[in-house]
């Protein structure tokens, strides 16, 4: 046995997590059969007071037993893969913020993201994937510009494997074909010798493969939606990794108990968290029956030269 002194913000649930004991109820259980009757817990830890700990081979008693709530089925969810026949739009909001010492610098825009399955070859989906309905807090002429060009070029193919992970990205053979036609309607909209500068820029990546692959899985949604967050849980933990505005983070993932038989409710936070280190939180609803995402709430942020960046993004 061990004795240890409740500390301010001391649980049962971390004291249990640092001793290795996967049940915390079993933390006061152990106190109150040994403890003498004024020392008896019925709620809260209480500081100041003496805690009776289990020693290691009570602890491996204990811990044999299985009956850890994280190592429920429902916390420990079997996300599918089986897109065949999915066809949604989406909503999609993205507000961006910059606070240079009190200083707020705000702009959103929002548009509907269409995603159709169209056919598994060689163990690789490939959908449709389009944007329309734009609406932008600016509207300046350039980002009319982009938004114009984007447009052209829809609807592009997105292939993923089996797991649900983003493989490539592709314009379709037609629109490379056709992409002379495109850039002169573009010039016809936009003739002035700003937008002749970018429409070259925008050529130079729309007939490199590898570079328009790379600006593709750097899209918001297609980089949520298609990320490995689907990788096995264990212990109620799940974890993977996610570029977001080129930094790599590594996520862990977690499941919400809920009575509904058709979703999968999933909080994400990032698995280790610093001074001073990158934040991110997520929330996403995931149905049951193919994996496919119905909604996600993420919250991103991060430091640079003493400006704080942040980026809200919905589906």
């Amino acid at each position: 046995m061990m004795i240890h002194f409740i500390l301010p913000g001391d649980t049962v649930e971390n004291i249990a997590e640092k001793i290795g004991l996967e049940n915390p109820i079993y933390l006061k259980e152990f106190h109150n059969q040994h403890c003498v009757k004024e020392d008896f817990i019925d709620d809260d830890l209480v500081p100041g007071k003496k805690l009776l700990l289990p020693d290691f081979s009570k602890i491996k008693a204990y811990n044999d037993k299985n009956d850890a709530p994280f190592k429920s089925q429902e916390l420990n969810p079997k996300i599918a893969f089986d897109p065949i026949g999915f066809d949604e739009k989406f909503k999609i909001k993205i507000k961006e913020s910059s606070n240079a010492e009190g200083e707020i610098s705000e702009k959103s825009f929002s548009y509907i993201a269409s995603l159709q399955w169209i056919k598994n070859e060689l163990g690789e989906h490939l959908f449709h994937f389009t944007k329309d309905q734009f609406s932008n807090q600016n509207n300046t002429k350039m980002e009319s510009l982009a938004i114009e060009s984007m447009k052209s070029l829809y609807p592009i193919e997105v292939f993923v494997n089996v797991k649900g992970e983003i493989l490539r990205t592709a314009l379709k053979k037609e629109t490379l074909n056709n992409f002379n036609q495109i850039k002169a309607k573009l010039i016809d909209l936009f003739p002035d010798k700003y937008a002749e500068i970018y429409l070259e820029e925008f050529e130079y990546v729309v007939l490199n493969p590898d570079i328009f692959d790379q600006k593709m899985k750097e899209d918001w949604f297609l980089k949520t939606y298609f990320s490995t967050f689907r990788n096995p849980f264990e212990n109620g933990k799940s974890f993977f990794e996610m570029y977001l505005d080129k930094t790599l983070l590594n996520v862990q993932q977690t499941a919400k108990l809920t009575d509904s038989k058709e979703e999968i409710l999933l909080h994400q936070t990032l698995k280790s968290k610093e001074e001073n280190q990158d934040d991110f939180t997520g929330n996403v609803t995931v149905f049951k029956n193919n994996g496919m995402i119905e909604s996600l709430n993420a919250v991103y942020s991060y430091k640079e030269f003493s400006v704080l960046y942040t980026t809200e993004f919905s589906i």
